[in-house]
């Protein structure tokens, strides 16, 4: 598969990644051998990236990642995590004390003296601005604790101003053929910057597969049922923001114009490619609860250029049903 530098890590990235929150829960059950084996067969496909969180399952999806790489040591992986959800969402929380005692945590779960990349995990506005969090980061990195830090963010203004700091390694943010705000200004300032852009929620929580319709029913805890206006985070994070019959009408169209394309692929599979079509992205992170899940989405990192006609078509069916819906929301 195809690799990319992620940023100012220097680190060489697959296009296409993996992200772990449904191995943690939110989505449903996943047993461990599961989750174990959705781990190895994207291995197998080429993703070398995982994006994990200390508050996954609080702490499973780490801890699953750690019993991985012991088990497949010689395999050469980057694993991301995040930090400081697990805690009261406000400033002062974000101390350099706190930041030790949280990347401890993550550095017992995942097996590792070194986490190769933390992400502030979108945390409130404000530390984003703050010199003292960049100093803590700053910080660790010197301790030899962390290698590189990121943030993860809800917002394109927070993304800014993350990127203006010299640490800030990475950017990760919400980017699929739903949300195309990103591509005005973050993405831009992030290849002017040599900041790497891991873009995370690329199938709207599912929508873009085409495989659900307004009747389909989620799991009580799944967060696709309990958080579609916001109740539990936010709400940009399920279904992209998206109303759900809207995603749905939207998915349906989606899905007729990869009908269309040259060339055989699934509605999920054109849905990753388009993102990491987009110049400046460094890699995308679906998620997977299966096998066949995991490799059909490493398959879209083969996938040929989805075409000039095909990306028109995308932007105007965003502008068309759901720009005035996300896009001046985040």
């Amino acid at each position: 598969m195809e690799e990319r530098v992620l940023g100012r890590t220097e680190r060489p990235v697959s296009i296409i990644g993996s992200g772990t929150w449904q191995l943690g829960g939110d989505w449903g059950e996943v047993a461990e051998t599961a989750a174990l084996d959705v781990l190895a067969a994207a291995v197998e496909s080429g993703v070398t990236f995982f994006d994990t969180a200390d508050v996954y399952g609080d702490g499973r999806s780490e801890r699953l990642i750690g019993r991985f790489r012991a088990e497949n040591s010689e395999v050469p992986i980057m694993v991301a995590t995040k930090m400081g959800r697990r805690v009261d969402q406000v400033l002062e929380n974000y101390t350099l004390q706190n930041f030790r005692a949280w990347t401890d945590r993550s550095r017992r779960n995942l097996g590792m003296d070194q986490l190769d990349l933390v992400q502030l995990h979108c945390p409130p506005t404000a530390v984003y601005s703050q010199d003292q969090i960049y100093d803590a980061l700053d910080q660790l990195v010197a301790d030899g604790v962390i290698a590189n830090y990121g943030v993860s963010v809800e917002t394109c203004d927070e993304a800014l101003t993350a990127m203006s700091r010299r640490g800030t390694a990475t950017v990760q943010i919400i980017l699929n053929a739903f949300r195309h705000k990103p591509l005005d200004a973050v993405v831009p300032s992030a290849i002017e910057n040599g900041v790497g852009i891991i873009a995370r929620v690329p199938l709207a929580s599912g929508l873009l597969s085409g495989a659900y319709t307004t009747s389909t029913r989620f799991a009580e805890n799944d967060h696709r049922n309990y958080n579609r206006t916001g109740q539990a985070f936010d709400v940009g994070e399920t279904f992209s923001g998206v109303d759900y019959e809207t995603g749905v009408r939207a998915a349906k169209e989606f899905a007729d114009l990869v009908a269309k394309l040259p060339f055989e692929a699934t509605p999920a599979q054109a849905a990753l490619a388009w993102v990491t079509q987009q110049e400046g992205v460094t890699t995308v992170i679906p998620g997977a609860r299966t096998i066949a899940q995991a490799e059909a989405n490493a398959a879209a990192g083969g996938l040929p250029p989805l075409g000039e006609e095909f990306m028109k078509a995308v932007r105007n069916l965003y502008d068309r049903e759901l720009r005035a819906q996300v896009h001046d929301r985040w």
